[in-house]
């Protein structure tokens, strides 16, 4: 693997001659004997006087802060000075209000000071955190190798996470495990693309495409909130009185187009993010950051094509679920949460998983969440695991789509031991989007031309120009109103 040094990938990353440092002199760590000649050596061999790089420049034209280690002195870690300038740049960057752009590769606390190096990881994570929460993005790049200290603060606290091909990405140096158990750590763990299979990384990209994907992410997370351009609303059509039943046949179609479709056709600046970040990831939920014309949003949905291919969502999707939700409380993004799921998981995994209290957690954030809210019912709606993401400051429906405590077939079974019933269930007990609406539910219904399925780019747009219309509309509103609303709206539903 060819390594860059850091200030190589810092020129690669940023416009052409716009970076600019931001190192003072270092603290003086009282260095002798040995490590003192090791310092001496990595500064002549680097051209460098430590193993962080700060500073800012431009991406695409934005302005941007920087944190970089350079594995050339002595292996990236960190010791007391290191981890001095990295906060102090940190800082700068949250004074300054700029994204923070990090890129670690090292093998951690520098042994060589001991204990007061090893504690340096508080002082790190407590500036990142205060960056954070300034609602400013921080965006990691992990690269070969990132490991130990290092990992385990800065490293493991981005708002988008991408890894190296390739890299050596773990807690524990294989090194050193090898040396505390008397064996080899197991190959393909510690390994880029096998953290992206379990969630932990947004993506694995070359240092080439950094720039790409950092400038779409910031596009959606630096976006302006206000003095948006002003969005004509799609004018209501009238909608046909189509039995429930028949609306349920036909959102179970396979060619009805699902989440993906709809990111692809009517949003632009799409980053998929993957995963909790926490050791999960299950297909039947999407999670990106998007915009729908000037609007920007956290995007989660349930993915169709996903639960087709791998069965119901299991609790590590509403897990991902609140991930999202956090992001955009943190980041002042408005959440959009598409509903599209033919029911969770009932398994003895989806059990032990804590189903139930994971949809019990997705309603409590999503009701008490400070961002604006907006849910879109695309199909299938059914059970808690739809219930999950529908509390939203405004609800829109397809006109095919429907909700329910359980599919229809399930509610005929437990009403008249036979699933035979399933379209009188859902006929009585009001599941249909015109329903809905009817109930205060669903705030308005987006028309099918006579089937989404039939003309899924045409629905597609017109679903893109509703939700572009709503999100511009939560995002001029009060905040304080909004929240209120909110509460007011599902305190007195059905009252």
């Amino acid at each position: 693997m060819t390594r860059r040094s850091a200030l190589e990938l810092i020129e690669l990353v940023l416009d052409g001659g716009s970076f600019i440092r931001w190192d003072e002199e270092t603290v003086d760590v009282g260095a002798t004997g040995s490590y003192a000649d090791d310092l001496a050596a990595a500064r002549a061999r680097t051209g460098l006087d430590e193993a962080v790089i700060t500073g800012e420049g431009r991406l695409n034209g934005r302005r941007v802060a920087v944190a970089a280690c350079e594995f050339g002195f002595l292996g990236g870690s960190i010791g007391v000075a290191a981890a001095e300038r990295l906060t102090a740049g940190v800082e700068r960057a949250t004074a300054q209000g700029l994204p923070l752009l990090a890129a670690p590769v090292s093998g951690g606390t520098r042994m060589q000071e001991g204990t007061v190096a090893f504690v340096q990881m508080v002082k790190i994570t407590a500036a990142i955190a205060a960056h954070r929460a300034a609602g400013l993005p921080f965006l990691v790049y992990l690269r070969h190798p990132t490991t130990g200290g290092v990992l385990a603060s800065w490293g493991s606290l981005g708002h988008v996470t991408v890894g190296e091909p390739g890299a050596l990405i773990g807690f524990l140096g294989p090194r050193v495990y090898e040396a505390l158990y008397g064996r080899a750590f197991p190959e393909g763990v510690q390994v880029a693309e096998n953290l992206y299979a379990h969630g932990l990384l947004d993506a694995v990209l070359p240092a080439e495409e950094l720039a790409g994907i950092a400038d779409r992410a910031l596009t959606v997370l630096m976006a302006p909130r206000d003095g948006l351009p002003a969005v004509s609303e799609l004018p209501k059509e009238p909608l046909a009185d189509v039995p429930a039943w028949e609306s349920v046949t036909r959102s179970r179609r396979p060619e009805r187009p699902g989440v993906r479709r709809l990111l692809r056709v009517a949003a632009t600046d799409v980053v998929t993010l993957n995963g909790t970040g926490q050791g999960e990831q299950d297909p039947g939920l999407l999670l990106a950051l998007a915009r729908f014309g000037g609007a920007p949003c956290v995007f989660l949905g349930q993915d169709r094509r996903g639960q087709a291919l791998a069965g119901p969502m299991g609790p590590g999707a509403l897990r991902e679920a609140r991930r999202g939700m956090r992001l955009a409380g943190e980041l002042g993004l408005p959440l959009v949460t598409v509903i599209d799921t033919p029911g969770a998981a009932l398994s003895k995994a989806a059990e032990e998983g804590g189903m139930a209290g994971e949809i019990a957690r997705c309603l409590a954030e999503l009701v008490t969440l400070d961002a604006p809210t907006l849910c879109l019912l695309l199909g299938e709606g059914s059970g808690g695991g739809a219930l999950a993401l529908m509390p939203a400051d405004r609800v829109v429906a397809a006109q095919h789509a429907w909700l329910s405590p359980l599919p229809p077939e399930g509610a005929s079974a437990i009403m008249y031991r036979t699933t035979e019933r399933a379209a009188d269930v859902a006929a009585s007990q009001g599941v249909r989007s015109l329903d809905l609406l009817r109930d205060s539910i669903v705030d308005r219904i987006i028309a099918e031309h006579d089937d989404a399925a039939d003309e899924p780019d045409d629905f597609c747009r017109r679903t893109g120009l509703v939700l572009q219309f709503e999100l511009v509309r939560l995002l001029e509103g009060d905040p304080a109103r909004r929240s209120a609303a909110r509460h007011r709206r599902y305190r007195l539903l059905g009252v």
